[in-house]
């Protein structure tokens, strides 16, 4: 996994995307979680942006964090 921004940045991006885009984080991870089965991380990155033609920095943001989450479902 590939994460380039620091927390903060992530934070950041995380709580813009809303007013960016008018749908809720949960909407946008509830969205790759029922997209293509891709699994590299830029994978997921690009299909989001043609798919839902969002800004490079969303999408990652809002990969990274599905990740982040998937991963704590694991630990659990």
């Amino acid at each position: 996994m590939s994460q380039v921004f620091s927390e903060e940045t992530h934070r950041n991006l995380l709580a813009r995307i809303p007013h960016c885009t008018g749908r809720e984080v949960t909407d946008w991870l509830r969205a790759v979680e029922e997209g293509p089965a891709l699994f590299n991380f830029e994978e997921k990155v690009s299909w989001l942006r043609h798919e839902h033609n969002l800004a490079y920095g969303h999408a990652k943001a809002i990969v990274h964090e599905y990740d982040l989450r998937r991963a704590a479902r694991k630990l659990l």
